[in-house]
């Protein structure tokens, strides 16, 4: 299709039936049924119906949405469709007429909506569809387009390369545009926002002769086991598409329509929506009776009281009357395990009295220091701030300080060596027991 020079590209768009028509006020479009209509929404046209704005400000850029829907209804009719990308952007009115809309006048109010000023304009589009011979094309395929969105293919010059590029390979006398609908109605996935990925868009088009071979090429074995595999077939034609369409052939749609064994479904008589006749409406009287709600109101709580009553006794008599006791227990327990047991809580008492009564003093390293002539704490050797790293492994005696030295005979002879003691306390008795031992000698 790109090869196609332009002359070629102005007479197909000419002959392809396709309604592209422009926003108007209160204007008529004639479609075709069976036949894709698009209408454009245009933002210039509806900033002339905008007052001017009183402040500074770029009018030419204002944010622009619309609200479509049909006269008289929250909606639009179920065939027509609405899409508009951003407030920046202009909307589209697209959608294909069936032949039951045939000859009435659809119209469809249009509300365009400034976000900066927050004015108003409406208008109103009359859609008169209308009916054609070669409705419908007995020959319809249906392409799906991953690299396109549907507002980009529904530019009339993407969609007229699309359809050209169709009928080279396709070789039709008369070839319409039916439908379009975009993948994410057929239940696909928004794509992630990275590498220009598209939504992806199916494109039904319609023609009066048989699928050609290359259409038809999906159909055989060798595609379809591709297809099932998740590879992508062998297309002779699809060199015609790559260069603007990226057209996956796993999901085209070849149908028949001649084929197609219609299927009736029988619908009820709606008849004339008026309720049959049932007389006058006969009120209740006035003087009705009382009714006391006494008795439901015991039964109501008497019963749930009752049933609250009994589990309590139930409960009860299990949690108290049906204890085994102590005494049981002992009795379906060997004796050897009463024996080994009675020894084990017999031993533990031992050692705990034995543990309170026993009058060894604290080992020296967990007592305070305490100066032995005024009674204060001595404080530590090093303090906190002390820098451990540059310790020696043992101290000499030049580096304790507060430090009691005492005379101690040697056993050989009437010579005295010096012996360092420091003072402590065990609560709060002083521990002077080495030092006694040490002058006793």
């Amino acid at each position: 299709m790109s090869t196609m020079s332009a002359a070629a590209v102005a007479v197909w768009l000419a002959s392809v039936v396709t309604i592209l028509s422009r926003a108007h006020a209160d204007r008529n479009v004639y479609p075709s049924a069976g036949v894709l209509f698009v209408h454009v929404l245009e933002r210039e046209y509806f900033k002339g119906e905008f007052p001017p704005y009183p402040k500074s400000g770029d009018a030419s850029n204002d944010p622009i949405t619309f609200n479509t829907n049909l006269m008289g209804y929250p909606d639009r009719p179920g065939w027509l469709r609405y899409i508009q990308r951003t407030p920046h952007s202009d909307g589209v009115l697209y959608g294909s007429p069936t032949g039951e809309h045939v000859g009435k006048p659809t119209i469809i109010e249009i509300t365009a909506y400034n976000r900066r000023t927050f004015e108003t304009a409406r208008h109103n589009l009359v859609i008169n569809i209308m009916a054609t011979e070669e409705f419908p094309l007995p020959y319809q395929a249906e392409f799906y387009i991953k690299n396109m969105n549907v507002e980009e293919m529904l530019a009339s010059e993407v969609l007229g390369d699309f359809l050209g590029a169709v009928k080279n390979v396709w070789q039709p006398e008369r070839l319409n545009a039916i439908n379009i609908t975009s993948a994410l109605d057929r239940g696909g996935r928004v794509p992630l926002p990275i590498n220009n990925l598209k939504e992806g868009v199916y494109v039904m088009v319609g023609a009066d002769v048989p699928f050609s071979s290359c259409l038809r090429e999906v159909e055989n074995p060798h595609n379809q086991l591709r297809c099932s595999q998740e590879m992508e077939p062998v297309i002779s034609c699809d060199k015609k598409f790559r260069a603007q369409f990226h057209i996956d052939w796993c999901k085209i749609s070849l149908v028949d329509i001649n084929k197609v064994v219609p299927v009736y479904i029988a619908r009820p008589d709606p008849g004339t929506g008026i309720l049959p006749e049932f007389g006058e409406y006969n009120p209740p009287s006035e003087s009705l009776k009382s009714r006391n709600f006494f008795t439901d109101f015991l039964v109501t709580l008497a019963v749930p009281a009752a049933v609250a009553l009994v589990l309590f006794f139930i409960l009860g008599y299990t949690m108290c009357c049906r204890r085994e006791g102590v005494e049981k227990r002992n009795m379906q327990t060997s004796d050897i395990q009463l024996v080994h047991h009675s020894s084990i809580q017999k031993s533990t008492k031992e050692l705990r009295s034995m543990s309170k009564n026993r009058e060894i003093s604290w080992p020296l390293s967990t007592l305070p220091v305490f100066n032995p002539v005024s009674g204060e704490v001595v404080p530590p050797i090093h303090p906190d701030n002390y820098e451990t790293t540059s310790m020696p492994l043992m101290q000499t005696q030049t580096n304790l300080q507060n430090q009691i030295t005492i005379p101690q005979q040697r056993p050989s002879g009437d010579n005295y060596v010096m012996s360092t003691f420091r003072r402590l306390e065990v609560n709060g008795i002083p521990e002077e027991r080495k030092v006694a031992e040490a002058l006793n000698l």
